[in-house]
């Protein structure tokens, strides 16, 4: 069987950038069943939930959904048990005496193979208030409507 290469996109937590300010993005492996990972190669998964957290010098990552495989037998996994993430020490170190301070958390981003393993896109992050939330949207609606007149515009200039 041929080795994969590249990065396949199983699910992202879109939420997750509209809800936080990400600072630091770490890519780690993750502990799996046979199961887990069959599910996934279906691209079945929900990170929206999804949170992680730093115990007795390992990291931990909860609520994410991965649904039971289909053809899984007496195997099969529970949908969201919490499952261990792999990462360098000096990772988690610096991990936790992040979220040490106030309003920092671990939120997961993204959920990918790459080169044939299960990777996750973990960010450490801090909680967005409403008014935040509200001045990003306007933002990205002032910019759309940007490229929307600078588009027109050169349609005009072509016609």
């Amino acid at each position: 069987m041929a080795k994969e290469t590249g990065r396949k996109m199983i699910a992202q937590n879109k939420k997750a950038r509209h809800d936080y300010h990400i600072l630091d993005t770490y890519e780690a492996g993750l502990v799996l069943t046979g199961t887990e990972v069959k599910s996934l190669r279906l691209g079945r998964a929900s990170l929206v939930d999804g949170f992680a957290q730093l115990d007795g010098g390992e990291a931990w990552l909860y609520n994410v959904h991965i649904p039971e495989y289909t053809q899984g037998t007496w195997t099969n996994h529970a949908a969201r048990r919490k499952r261990k993430m792999l990462l360098h020490r000096s990772e988690i170190d610096k991990l936790a005496q992040k979220t040490q301070e106030t309003g920092n958390t671990v939120v997961p981003l993204a959920l990918y193979f790459k080169e044939g393993r299960v990777k996750v896109e973990i960010a450490l992050a801090k909680g967005k208030k409403e008014y935040d939330k509200r001045q990003t949207l306007r933002e990205k609606q002032d910019r759309r409507e940007a490229d929307r007149a600078i588009s027109a515009a050169r349609r005009r200039q072509r016609a």
